[in-house]
């Protein structure tokens, strides 16, 4: 699990990513969870980064995972990529094609919903605008919430036993959404309203593929401020 040192088999695992980035912490806690060697790259400035370019023209971002010299996209993509390719771990997204199918609509959801509710409030121009990003990310709270309850059925996770897909969607989202905790004062996830949730995200943090990863929330927060130049971060 974790890093490792340069070779030139077509079995070599490098991924470009940038710390602050949940769809690299997707990436990063997919390859843990597998317990595949790879080495990680820091790109600092992915706008102009020469590997970010040469590895994915298309869309210039991050994550990139390169296995051998074969490049992969998307944080989604990439996780799926690691479940089919390495059978070491446990798997990650779920065997029976309605579970994958039901697993893959709702990290889809986040992205769409909670990750861009997350940037609302961020973004938001004045208060009114953030009261309403807020109101969003709080209709995705409730909505996660129901979700975990049915998927996890009674067991630790959304995917059961162990960290499955969805997991690892939401999962990555924890850190910006604590540092948005920190600066609205508002509580996405608390013990009363969203108890499987707030128990779970505890799990998730302590779990052995995830710990070594998760950003730490204080440089999350002196990031935010710097990338977010707005009232809402000062």
């Amino acid at each position: 699990m974790g890093q490792m040192n340069g070779s030139n088999n077509d079995e070599y695992v490098r991924l470009l990513g940038a710390w602050p980035s949940p769809f690299v912490l997707r990436t990063r806690i997919a390859l843990n969870l597998k317990r595949v060697p790879y080495e990680y790259l820091e790109e600092e400035d992915t706008l102009n980064s020469e590997s970010v370019l040469n590895y994915n023209p298309v869309h210039k971002q991050i994550p990139i995972l390169i296995h051998g010299n074969k490049p992969i996209r998307e944080s989604l993509n990439i996780v799926m990529y690691v479940d089919e390719t390495w059978l070491s771990g446990p798997p990650i997204l779920p065997s029976d094609p309605f579970d994958r199918a039901v697993a893959r609509f709702w990290d889809v959801y986040i992205d769409e919903h909670c990750f861009t509710s997350i940037n609302g409030v961020a973004v938001a121009k004045d208060e009114e605008e953030r009261k309403a990003a807020i109101g969003k990310l709080e209709q995705c709270m409730a909505l996660l919430e129901e979700t975990f309850q049915e998927c996890s059925k009674g067991r630790g996770f959304f995917g059961g036993d162990n960290i499955g897909f969805i997991d690892i969607g939401f999962g990555s989202m924890l850190g910006p959404l604590k540092v948005l905790e920190k600066f609205t004062g508002v509580k996405f996830i608390h013990s009363e309203n969203t108890p499987g949730l707030f128990h779970w995200a505890d799990r998730f943090y302590a779990h052995e593929a995830v710990k070594p990863v998760m950003p730490d929330i204080e440089k999350l927060v002196e990031f935010a401020r710097l990338k977010f130049n707005t009232s809402i971060f000062k």
